[in-house]
């Protein structure tokens, strides 16, 4: 289901969200460097930027990193709130179903209706859109934004489908889950390029117009 960016029936009430950041993939495609310290036209350093921007409009926030990782050292605050993963080498669905399953026994996140699944790759979208996503989101929605005709990212998952998301392995992303639910699936019509730009190659820093949020 396409809608646009108004409240949609019962989605019309704030729904409180937390926002995940995965950052514990190993990017190898980019090169040898550690993609989250990549450095963006702005001088920001990818991940923190990313952080930063997400802690704008989530509250509460939690950055999903592998278990050897320091905040510091990414360019994170000391205080960030993180989720260490034990099996990032596994692939990104492995570290989601572990953090998810994490989320569900933190006793400060029993009010929470959905998590808002945001790439640690994706410095360019707009505080706007996320906004808009969080206030349809809900408890028994999938949400994800969607510019040109195609749908892009974060994806915010309803509390309902998180056992569901504690079941993936590998590499599999969310895509299953939205494919068994398409009648709580909506797609929220954004006017926002950010949705669907990645740094996943060394020259994506170069591009000279990637939009900034």
């Amino acid at each position: 289901m396409i809608v646009n960016n108004r409240h949609e029936g019962s989605a019309s009430h704030h729904e409180e969200v937390v926002g995940v950041v995965l950052a514990a993939g190993f990017s190898h495609r980019f090169g040898p460097q550690d993609k989250r310290l990549a450095p963006l036209p702005d001088g920001q350093l990818l991940l923190a930027s990313i952080v930063s921007q997400a802690s704008k409009a989530f509250t509460p926030l939690r950055v999903v990193l592998r278990s050897d990782d320091e905040t510091a050292a990414l360019g994170l605050p000391h205080a960030t709130p993180v989720l260490r993963v034990h099996n990032a080498e596994a692939g990104l669905g492995a570290s989601l179903a572990e953090a998810i399953g994490l989320l569900e026994k933190d006793d400060a996140l029993r009010q929470v209706n959905a998590a808002a699944i945001l790439l640690g790759d994706m410095p360019s979208i707009r505080l706007e859109t996320f906004h808009m996503l969080q206030r349809q989101a809900g408890q028994s929605r999938i949400v994800r934004p969607s510019h040109a005709g195609r749908p892009g990212h974060p994806v915010i998952i309803g509390r309902d489908f998180w056992p569901e998301l504690r079941a993936l392995q590998g590499d599999e992303g969310g895509k299953s889950v939205i494919q068994r639910h398409r009648d709580r699936y909506h797609e929220i019509l954004v006017d926002d390029v950010g949705i669907h730009v990645d740094i996943d190659l060394l020259e994506d820093l170069l591009k000279p117009r990637m939009p900034l949020p």
